[in-house]
């Protein structure tokens, strides 16, 4: 299954993705790999990235962020304002922190933060949960030009369309497992009001709760004319 203009994609595991642009940059996406029960052996460390991309807080997305970042020094960290803080308080560097309508360019590449319906939040030692601002997505634009909707947990929300009328997605990889997330169902009316024809599924299948699956989704969207839904299982690439 391929993507455009030599763009690829590898499933880490989980919500956890590797995106390779054509300009020869590494982006690793809401890094989890330790304890992640999918993710094959030969990734329990993705290597060195230019970028890391950041959804929102909570543990399955950012649970080997403060290590990989001090292991590979990436060249920007992105993240929601508060969380962003948090990670510099623990000593990690090139954090940038913004938020939702802001673009910042890091490695050549433009990534948008746009919004998500989620939580966001880190649950501290002593059984304690501090909030970290709200969860996001990001609109990455590569250096050709060529468009990732990255929607992070989220359910689906009416504005996607929004987002889809002023990004126009070239791709969008949005969550289909159900219970934390969108499940097929809600995924097949986010494709819609994006108006997108490639997606790849992410956040399904780790845990038995998260049941969704892209032959669902294929069916639930069936009725999108030249959709096509680029899966992998962990480890493999769409390339």
């Amino acid at each position: 299954m391929g993507l455009d203009n030599g763009v690829r994609l590898t499933w880490v595991g989980h919500a956890t993705w590797i995106l390779e642009t054509p300009g020869g940059k590494r982006v690793l996406i809401d890094p989890w790999v330790t304890g992640n029960p999918v993710v094959p052996e030969h990734l329990k460390d993705p290597g060195p990235a230019d970028v890391f991309l950041i959804t929102h807080a909570h543990s399955d997305h950012t649970g080997d962020v403060v290590e990989l970042a001090k292991r590979h020094s990436p060249e920007a960290i992105l993240a929601m304002i508060e969380f962003g803080d948090y990670l510099e308080g623990l000593g990690v560097e090139n954090v940038i922190g913004y938020n939702k309508g802001g673009t910042v360019e890091a490695a050549g590449i433009r990534f948008t933060m746009v919004a998500a319906s989620h939580t966001s939040s880190i649950g501290l030692a002593d059984g304690s949960i501090l909030s970290m601002g709200e969860a996001n997505g990001y609109i990455v634009v590569l250096e050709n030009g060529y468009r990732i909707y990255v929607a992070g947990d989220t359910c689906v929300f009416g504005d996607m369309a929004l987002i889809g009328r002023l990004y126009a997605p070239d791709l969008a990889i949005l969550p289909i497992g159900g219970f934390f997330t969108m499940d097929p169902f809600e995924a097949a009316e986010a494709i819609r009001l994006l108006g997108v024809k490639k997606v790849v599924p992410t956040h399904y299948g780790t845990f038995d709760a998260l049941s969704g699956t892209p032959h669902q989704l294929r069916d639930a969207a069936a009725d999108v004319l030249g959709l096509e839904v680029l899966d992998v299982k962990p480890g493999g690439t769409v390339t």
